[in-house]
């Protein structure tokens, strides 16, 4: 029988929800070892990105890490709106009200900072363990044994590696999730795209254009007809001497309108509404994008299989409260309470059941019932047919409709504000683009401002980013390269575009006997590891080898 490294533990991802876990198995004395893909932690993260400490969550991350706000995080959010677009003219809610229910506090980030200390912290608790964090280890499946049950993890540059129990924290596109059979990549409608900027803006500046001292902060957020018909919206956090401005998009939406993501984060960057905070001199540290899970659709309900627990992204565990979106917060939650979960099964002698104790936590604590309100299940089957939203958005945008929103005007704010209602929202047209286009058209004021802003091409944005490319090793093969099983992904891939010869995916036409054909072609070198093309292309799909492939500055 062949002898092989074992751990009590193996978290594999150093994110938040990694970090979370290995910090509290850790503390209750549990060897563990954790293995992160990238050269450094954060090096492969992207977020928003805004992290929040829930009065309500049984673990913030400053419980686990008390220096956490100082060292590793940006500004506080102290301001919360929504900016409701119709061409020029914008209507602003002011969302404070939903951004504090049950915040103790929010605050920006910016993920290789943020993960990267982190790492140093988990690095140091888990050697006292016996354990450690490794970099540059890429856990490519899940070691079985004879029988076929979970025992251990696989990667691509050490041996096997056994383990009681296999925390999965790998993010969005977990292989270990899909390898367990717990996720799949089936359904566009369970995903969202985000892509986003980080804008280069001196402190002080910051705190002259949003009006703040260098302890606030400002988040907001934008809706309307400046996305065309796509269904999502933006962003813009302020970080301490930086801007996250971004974009949020269903991703069968991105692929109904073959919209393509750089050209709308710029119809978000280029609005004259922005014009006041980027100044005259707009320069862009880094272009990034990431898959998020929609957790009331996706979230699992079990997330477990054997001796396997996921947490974070990779378990769907990202709550899309109306227009503000907690994800971080709730895989640091779930990775304190598999940690919690298998120390406290082990102290019984069963350690086999912390899967079970872990989805027992995670109802009990509340957390499901965020991740999959029962009230959006029941407007769901009503409001997300497509009869429905036409009738709903017909009435909208008449004569009526648009009285009845003139009649509301004092009390839209508030209704944007119920965090009741905001945990139904249905992922329609028509909450997304139909009714706060409407809203800015018969409330909204008309923008003064000019922009100036000229954000750098796609190819210009691809070659400010750092790569070490795996050469002969690709990562993602193309199944099929018809068009029609493929097409998709030349539009949905946020560094490729239509008839742009230098991202990812090409769109081509092969001539035969006479005959033409529409195919796909695919160059992985430029590929930032969102996975967009794993959902809408027929392609098998797996992470770079430890170390390779993309690295993120920002994140």
């Amino acid at each position: 029988m062949t002898e092989r490294e074992r751990y009590e533990a193996v978290v594999v991802g150093a994110g938040p929800g990694g970090a979370a876990a290995a910090a509290t198995l850790a503390r209750y004395g549990v060897e563990t070892l954790v293995l992160e893909r990238g050269a450094e932690a954060g090096s492969k993260n992207v977020s928003g990105g805004l992290i929040y400490a829930e009065t309500s969550a049984p673990v913030t991350i400053d419980d686990l890490f008390p220096d956490f706000r100082a060292e590793a995080a940006e500004r506080p959010v102290t301001r919360y709106y929504l900016h409701n677009v119709a061409g020029d003219r914008v209507e602003t809610f002011d969302l404070g009200a939903l951004h504090e229910h049950d915040t103790e506090w929010a605050d920006a980030v910016l993920r290789r900072k943020m993960d990267a200390w982190l790492a140093d912290r988990v690095h140091e608790m888990t050697r006292e363990t016996g354990g450690g964090l490794l970099t540059g280890v890429r856990a490519n499946g899940l070691l079985r044994s004879e029988r076929g049950e979970v025992v251990g993890v696989t990667t691509d540059e050490l041996d096997p590696i056994e383990a009681d129990v296999i925390i999965a924290a790998d993010g969005v596109n977990s292989e270990l999730a899909r390898d367990a059979g717990l996720m799949d990549w089936a359904d566009p409608d369970e995903w969202f795209q985000g892509v986003k900027a980080v804008v280069d803006v001196p402190a002080e500046a910051v705190n002259d254009r949003f009006a703040i001292d260098e302890d606030e902060g400002a988040a907001h957020l934008f809706s309307g007809d400046l996305f065309s018909d796509v269904r999502g919206g933006g962003f813009l956090y302020t970080n301490e001497d930086s801007l996250s401005v971004g974009t949020v998009f269903h991703l069968d939406s991105l692929v109904a309108e073959r919209a393509e993501p750089h050209e709308l984060l710029d119809a978000l960057l280029t609005h004259p509404l922005l014009a006041q905070w980027f100044g005259d001199d707009y320069r862009e540290r880094e272009y990034a994008a990431k898959l998020v899970p929609d957790s009331k659709k996706a979230a699992l309900r079990e997330p477990h299989a054997g001796r396997l627990l996921v947490v974070g992204d990779a378990a769907g565990q990202m709550q899309a409260q109306g227009p503000i979106i907690k994800g971080m917060n709730h895989a640091v939650t779930a990775g304190a309470l598999a940690g919690e979960a298998f120390a406290q099964a082990r102290g019984r002698g069963r350690p086999e059941d912390a899967g079970r104790l872990y989805a027992e936590k995670l109802r009990d604590e509340g957390v499901m019932r965020k991740l999959r309100p029962r009230g959006y299940d029941l407007v769901r089957t009503v409001a997300e047919r497509d009869g429905v939203t036409d009738t709903v958005d017909s009435l909208l945008t008449s004569r009526l409709g648009r009285l009845g929103i003139r009649a509301l005007s004092g009390s839209l704010e508030g209704l944007y504000g119920s965090p009741r209602l905001s945990a139904v929202v249905p992922d329609t047209r028509t909450p997304y683009v139909t009714l706060p286009t409407v809203i800015a058209e018969e409330l909204g004021t008309r923008v003064a401002d000019e922009s100036g802003v000229e954000p750098p091409s796609l190819e210009e944005r691809i070659g400010e980013l750092t790569y070490d490319t795996d050469v002969g090793n690709p990562h993602i093969t193309l199944r099929d390269d018809s068009y029609a099983a493929s097409g998709a992904a030349v539009t949905a891939c946020p560094v490729s575009a239509k008839d742009f010869g230098g991202g990812c995916y090409r769109e081509e036409v092969v001539r035969t006997n006479g005959s033409e054909e529409r195919v796909v072609s695919l160059d992985t070198q430029p590929c930032v590891e969102c996975g967009t093309c794993a959902v809408v292309a027929d392609t098998e799909w797996r992470h770079p080898r430890g170390g390779k492939g993309v690295a993120f500055d920002q994140g």
